[in-house]
């Protein structure tokens, strides 16, 4: 039989919003959420429990021909939805059989800023987004957490800066690592 991914849980989602300030003050003031952290005023993430997101929001791009951000969308919805597994050697293990198999891996093996956590993102048979991640911070009495505004750039996306990435990083965060 062949090998298969070993997930805990289901995570995290990332949707992509029209209005970002607009849909924080739904998710915490109707739905209940707490801010765990911002990416500048494009990225938010939010937490119902311990994990230090359980749902990301991003500010739809500005219409702009000079703009080339992955990923690239042009309406609100999904971006991606993950999966916990237990630890980065798992990560590693599962990118080896998704490259064995011919699945498309879009980005990772990474490290994100926000919420710490590793991540690996492949495409499913139609296309979407699926995420594998591991070691988020937990946000607990014992291990409280401030939020804080990270800067957009390549710490926040990675912060291992490709080093582990088994396939090309995306072409906008690579032109930022080279502005800086």
């Amino acid at each position: 039989m062949k090998k298969k991914i070993n997930v805990r849980k289901l995570g995290h989602m990332v949707l992509m919003v029209r209005d970002i300030h607009k849909s924080v003050d739904f998710y915490t003031n109707v739905v209940g959420l707490e801010v765990s952290d911002w990416i500048e005023d494009k990225m938010v993430f939010l937490r119902a429990g311990s994990d230090h997101h359980d749902l990301a929001l991003s500010q739809l791009p500005a219409d702009s021909p000079d703009r080339d951000d992955l990923p690239k969308y042009t309406r609100p919805g999904l971006e991606h939805f993950s999966y916990l597994v237990d630890s980065l050697e798992d990560m590693e293990a599962a990118a080896e059989m998704l490259q064995e198999r011919g699945v498309e891996i879009v980005r990772g093996i990474g490290k994100h800023g926000p919420g710490a956590n590793c991540f690996l993102v492949f495409k499913d048979p139609d296309g979407n987004n699926c995420e594998i991640y591991c070691d988020m911070i937990q946000v607990t009495e014992e291990n409280p957490h401030t939020p804080q505004v990270w800067e957009r750039n390549i710490d926040a996306f990675d912060q291992w800066r490709f080093k582990r990435f088994v396939v090309p990083p995306p072409h906008q965060v690579v032109k930022d690592k080279q502005g800086q």
